[in-house]
């Protein structure tokens, strides 16, 4: 997982041209589809406007019910 963090970390900063970008603690993954990719850009460029109107963890939870991905809360934060 480091090492995913940091090769993704260095391609958000040099190739998707986002100097600012930084992982928070703790992380987890989604695949997207190739189709996908537009709107994960555009996703990732307006996060911090979306994420006034809804938490990070009400997002999160919302793509682990959608993802059909078991969870315990007590284990998530």
């Amino acid at each position: 997982m480091r090492e995913i963090k940091a090769s993704s970390s260095r391609w958000m900063h040099t190739e998707a041209g986002m100097p600012g970008f930084a992982w928070q603690e703790g992380c987890g993954a989604f695949t997207v589809g190739l189709t996908q990719r537009d709107a994960v850009r555009q996703y990732i460029a307006g996060q911090e406007d979306h994420h006034r109107t809804r938490t990070f963890q009400e997002e999160y939870v919302d793509f682990l019910r959608r993802s059909g991905i078991d969870y315990d809360e007590r284990y998530l934060w």
